[in-house]
C-alpha cells in the first residue's frame, strides 16, 4: 500500500482537498496509507460503498480500541457514548426503528410549504436591510435549516443561536487538528445541550405534542427500552446532524452556482432533482467517515486486519472518473446517480430526504426572490476538515 502525507490542515488542503485526492489516484491504487492519520483510505467510489455496506465494518469501537476519555471531555462522552451515530446492531436497530417512526416519508414531504414560507420569511429579512452586500451563511443558509429541525422535533425554533452554538461547539472533537481548549468547548456545549434537552423533555412529557420528541418519549413509556440517555442523546444528534452538513451544502452550493453561471432553466420543476444531486455529489459536505474492521477484510488488492480503521473519503469517492464522465465539472444538468454523501448501509443518513427537500425548496425561492445574485468576493473555506464549508460567502443582490 502506498503512503501519502498531507495535513488536513495544511492552507492548500483545506481551499481544494480534491488536489491531493488526485494525486493519490493518479499513483494508479485508490487505497493508500494515510500517514497524517495513520491508517488506511479509500478514494474510489465502488471501495467506499462497499465499505459503507459491509457489515464487517462498523463504527463501534471494537474492545481494546475505544477512545481516551480524559476528564476534561466527561460532558461530551456522557452524550456521545448513547448516539445512534456510534453504535452498532442490535442497539442500533432499535433506535433507529424509533426514530424512523417520525422520519416518515409523508412528515418529511409536508414540510415542504413550510421550508418554501421560511426561505421566503429569511429573504424578506435580507430585502429589508439597506446593504447590498451580505453573508449568505448567516443570513440564509444556517437559519433555515436548524429552524426547520427545530421544528420538527418541537424544540422552541427561538433557541436556534445556542443550538447552532452547541452544534458547532461539539463537532469540534471530529475536525482535524482539534486541541484541549476545542476539547474543553465541545464538552461545555454537550453539557449546557444535554442540561437544555432534559429540561425540555420533561415539558414535553407533561405537555404531549405531535412532534418527534413526543414520538419519541412515547415509544420509550411503550416499553421499547429507550434509556433517558439514549432519548437525550437522540434528541442532540437529529439536532446537530439535521443542520450541520445542510449549512455547508447549501453554502458551497449557491457558490458552485454562482461561480459557473448556472442557467435559471436549472432552478425549474423538472430539473431540480439533478440540480440538487449535483450539488451534493459536487459540493459534498462531509469528507471523511472511519469505519473499523471487525475481522479480516480483503478490499481491492490490500487487506484491512481486523481491529483496524479504514477512511472512506466521500468527496473524493464523488468524483472517481470510474462513476462520473468530467467529475471535477460541475454540471447541474447532469443524470441523476447514486452517490455517497450521505453514506450507505444502515447508518445511511436518516436525514437524507429532509435535507434533499430543503435545498429542493429553499434554493429556487432565493434565485427567484434575488435573480441578480453574485459573489461579492471570492470565498475561503474554513479550516475544518472532516467537514468542508465557507468560512462565510459574501454575496452582492
Amino acid at each position: 500500500m502506498q503512503h501519502f502525507r498531507q495535513s488536513p490542515t495544511e492552507e492548500s488542503f483545506v481551499q481544494n482537498p480534491h488536489a491531493f485526492y488526485e494525486r493519490v489516484r493518479e499513483s494508479g491504487d485508490p487505497m493508500f496509507f494515510w500517514e497524517d492519520y495513520g491508517l488506511a483510505a479509500t478514494v474510489s467510489c465502488a471501495q467506499v460503498s462497499a465499505i459503507l455496506r459491509d457489515r464487517r465494518f462498523g463504527r463501534e469501537a471494537p474492545a481494546g480500541k475505544e477512545p481516551e476519555k480524559p476528564p476534561h471531555q466527561a460532558a461530551f462522552w456522557a452524550v456521545e457514548d448513547h448516539s445512534m451515530l456510534e453504535m452498532e446492531p442490535p442497539r442500533h436497530t432499535r433506535l433507529r426503528a424509533l426514530v424512523l417512526r417520525a422520519f416518515t416519508s409523508r412528515r418529511i414531504a409536508a414540510l415542504a410549504p413550510e421550508i418554501a414560507a421560511l426561505a421566503h420569511e429569511l429573504i424578506d429579512r435580507i430585502e429589508r436591510r439597506s446593504a447590498a452586500e451580505f453573508d449568505l451563511l448567516e443570513a440564509f443558509a444556517r437559519p433555515l435549516p436548524v429552524i426547520v429541525i427545530a421544528r420538527l422535533l418541537g424544540v422552541p425554533e427561538e433557541r436556534a443561536d445556542d443550538l447552532l452554538a452547541w452544534s458547532n461547539a461539539m463537532v469540534g472533537m471530529y475536525q482535524a487538528g482539534r486541541n484541549r481548549a476545542t476539547e474543553v468547548a465541545a464538552a461545555r456545549a454537550a453539557g449546557e445541550f444535554r442540561a437544555f434537552m432534559l429540561d425540555y423533555v420533561a415539558f414535553r412529557r407533561a405537555r404531549p405534542a405531535d412532534d418527534l420528541i413526543t414520538h419519541l418519549i412515547a415509544a420509550e413509556e411503550d416499553g421499547e427500552r429507550l434509556s433517558a440517555d439514549e432519548l437525550i442523546s437522540t434528541c442532540i444528534l437529529l439536532l446537530n446532524a439535521g443542520h450541520e452538513a445542510t449549512v455547508h451544502t447549501i453554502g458551497n452550493g449557491v457558490f458552485a452556482m454562482l461561480e459557473n453561471a448556472t442557467p435559471a432553466q436549472a432552478l425549474a420543476a423538472e430539473n431540480i432533482e439533478r440540480l440538487v444531486e449535483e450539488i451534493l455529489r459536487h459540493a459534498t459536505p462531509l469528507h471523511l467517515f472511519q469505519r473499523w474492521a471487525y475481522e479480516d477484510v480483503e478490499i481491492g488488492r490490500h487487506v484491512i486486519r481486523k481491529g483496524e480503521k479504514v477512511a472512506c473519503l466521500l468527496a473524493a469517492a464523488n468524483r472517481d472518473p470510474a462513476r462520473w464522465e468530467d467529475p471535477a465539472h460541475f454540471d447541474p444538468f447532469r443524470p441523476v446517480q447514486t452517490n455517497v454523501t450521505f453514506g450507505a448501509g444502515v447508518h445511511f443518513c436518516i436525514g437524507a430526504p429532509l435535507a434533499r427537500l430543503e435545498l429542493r425548496h429553499a434554493l429556487p425561492v432565493l434565485f427567484t426572490r434575488l435573480p441578480g445574485l453574485q459573489l461579492a468576493e471570492t470565498p475561503c473555506y474554513a479550516d475544518r476538515f472532516h467537514f468542508h464549508g465557507l468560512e462565510r460567502l459574501l454575496v452582492r443582490r
